[in-house]
């Protein structure tokens, strides 16, 4: 859960409003109720009925604009992995790569 929040406040110290989700299914939820999420960070690792490279995944097909970061401890994640477009940020990341990522994939 921290983490959580401190990639929100990231989010947010990079200029864009942060929407937390516990788990997946939150984050679709969320997805299917708002039109204006920009990007979705998500961990590989989380709880939930899927992991966060399904999610992505789900994500890309329904609603493709929106941009996809995917973070993980874990050094073994390729990019091949990934949908396209998508961007990979290895734990720990700092605030500066939160802000370059969004603005890189967003603006």
């Amino acid at each position: 859960m921290l983490l959580r929040l401190d990639a929100i406040v990231m989010v947010e110290q990079a200029g864009f409003e942060g929407i937390a989700a516990s788990d997946a299914d939150e984050a679709i939820r969320i997805l299917e109720s708002r039109t204006d999420v920009k990007a979705v960070i998500t961990d590989v690792q989380m709880p939930g009925t899927m992991d966060g490279l399904e999610l992505v995944r789900i994500i890309r097909r329904r609603w493709p604009p929106v941009a996809l970061i995917v973070t993980s401890g874990q050094r073994n994640i390729l990019e091949t992995n990934l949908p396209a477009g998508s961007r990979f940020l290895s734990k720990p990341y700092a605030a500066s790569q939160i802000d370059a990522t969004l603005h890189q994939l967003i603006m």
